[in-house]
């Protein structure tokens, strides 16, 4: 009996057969400038010296034989195969050889199926790309780090463990790539896309090359066997590799990309409408002469997640929020120092003085103020009432109760949220790892101001954005939760955790931290 045809499919490869990949032409990135140097510079053989450069760099190839300047002048505005255009030239290939190398991370990759271009595959980090060998039956798939987006209006696949992006151009890679987030073999592949194998297995490999597409063996893939990217979320390793310069080459840093169009927002947010309650303004001679010394502070800090008998008052969450946030100075914006926006200045840093974060408190226990969600005023050194609903408060202070697996509701919830525009505005790529980093040193000086003022300090590793803004009527993007800190009065020394914990190894001066504990309880 004959065995019925695939419609609409090539029959799969015989295993037997070597299926070999179809090659890449090379060009230049678009961003990439090609310039012959002076005529000076010529030799007597005819070779030049061209300058290539994009941006900040600058490659300068001297004594480049006249073939091979051709081919890479060519190279700016079409893609060429560099191996056939120098292959009767032995000394021309080798120079292009050791030139495309050099120059890898200007370079992009055009494949190419079924006639027309199927991809473009750009360094992202100035690393020359090789395919990677994968046969026709090995099992592929994407990395499970890889991610697909539009950039421009083509998908662009990309992964934080790759230095390349590829650009899908063609209608067939789109297919293949969404086959390839399922897994399989090229030669399935080939079968169900209507490619051709041999441009199957070049684009797979190209991929593979760029560590967007993982090959596997017998054993499976070796990213799932790996250790180190076993603890990696996605998210996680993503945000690292785009916070931070190295395998990345957009935009980075303090480069003002909405400048021409975008006002700067405020340096201080307007208070929402509410009612106002004026705190107290804590005497700066009072404070020093009460304060412990600053090692006394670092060393004693710790994390306490239970209350005291009495609650907070409201002259000492007056005198925690004077010392950790409010504003000291303010200007306008000053361009000529490199400053074109209006800035603040506060007791803790943050970059370019642009000062994103803002406190709101939602209050559950403090003597001489009503409970509620409240906004912090720091020009005013006021607190603003936002939303006095029970319900909603409560939802809060219960998810920062179980976070922290205390008895007792703290006496206050401190959520500080970021107004993202301030640092996005002048920031590139690391806007918001700027932001979190402002959490930490908040963080650290309200550990170390409530130290020294004998509170009880506790830090959120984590909380709930959509609850928070929904509590608090922000809107998600232009300013959310990016931290929650608890405050309460202190409990009783007899109640607070040991300063030591059994079977914990004392190294380099654990003394400090008992002795910084005496001289804080002495102190109450």
């Amino acid at each position: 009996m004959a065995e019925r045809a695939h419609v609409g499919r090539r029959p799969q490869p015989d295993r037997d057969v070597p299926v070999k990949p179809t090659s890449a032409r090379l060009a230049f990135r678009d961003d990439v400038i090609v310039e012959e140097g002076s005529a000076a510079a010529e030799t007597a053989e005819g070779r030049r010296t061209l300058v290539v450069s994009r941006g900040p760099s600058r490659f300068t190839l001297r004594g480049t034989r006249p073939e091979v300047a051709r081919v890479l002048v060519r190279m700016t505005h079409e893609p060429v195969d560099t191996e056939a255009a120098v292959r009767d030239a032995p000394a021309c290939a080798r120079q292009m050889s050791a030139v495309l190398s050099r120059l890898g991370g200007l370079l992009a990759h055009h494949l190419r199926a079924g006639g027309e271009e199927a991809a473009r595959i750009e360094s992202s980090a100035g690393a020359p790309l090789t395919a990677a060998p994968v046969d026709a039956h090995a099992p592929v798939r994407m990395s499970p780090f890889s991610l697909c987006r539009s950039v421009d209006g083509h998908p662009v696949v990309e992964s934080p463990l790759s230095t390349f992006r590829a650009v899908l151009t063609g209608a067939g890679t789109r297919r293949l790539v969404a086959e390839l987030f399922t897994g399989g073999t090229a030669a399935r592949f080939a079968e169900d896309t209507a490619m051709s194998p041999g441009d199957v297995l070049a684009l797979v490999s190209h991929l593979a090359g760029a560590a967007l597409v993982d090959v596997g063996d017998v054993e499976g893939f070796a990213v799932d066997r790996d250790p180190v990217l076993a603890q990696w979320d996605f998210h996680d390793l993503l945000f690292h590799a785009r916070s931070r310069s190295g395998r990345y080459d957009g935009d980075y840093g303090a480069v003002f990309a909405h400048r021409a169009t975008i006002e700067p927002c405020p340096a201080v947010r307007t208070p929402p409408q509410g009612s106002r309650t004026p705190l107290p303004r804590p005497p700066l001679g009072a404070v020093l002469a009460k304060d412990v010394p600053l090692t006394v502070a670092v060393e004693g800090r710790r994390s306490v997640r239970g209350r005291g008998l009495t609650p907070l008052s409201l002259a000492e969450l007056g005198e925690f929020l004077y010392r950790t946030a409010r504003v000291r100075t303010v200007t306008e914006a000053l361009p000529e120092q490199g400053m074109p926006y209006p800035a603040t200045s506060r007791p803790y840093p943050s970059g370019g003085a642009a000062y994103d974060l803002e406190l709101y408190l939602t209050v559950n226990r403090v003597a001489g103020l009503a409970p509620g969600m409240y906004h912090y005023d720091p020009v005013g050194h006021a607190l603003v009432l936002v939303n006095d609903e029970p319900e909603q408060r409560q939802l809060l202070l219960d998810w920062a109760r179980r976070a922290t697996g205390a008895d007792q509701t703290a006496d206050v919830h401190v959520m500080v949220t970021s107004r993202f525009q301030r640092l996005s505005w002048k920031y590139r790529g690391m806007a918001y790892a700027a932001t979190l980093k402002h959490v930490g040193v908040l963080y650290q000086t309200m550990y170390l101001v409530a130290t020294a003022m004998g509170l009880a300090p506790c830090a959120l590793g984590g909380g709930d954005s959509d609850l928070t803004a929904t509590a608090l009527g922000l809107d998600y993007t232009r300013e959310s939760a990016v931290g929650e800190f608890l405050l309460s009065s202190l409990p009783a020394p007899g109640d607070l955790p040991p300063a030591g914990h059994d079977g914990w190894e004392r190294v380099n001066g654990h003394s400090w931290y008992r002795q910084a504990r005496l001289h804080l309880e002495a102190g109450r």
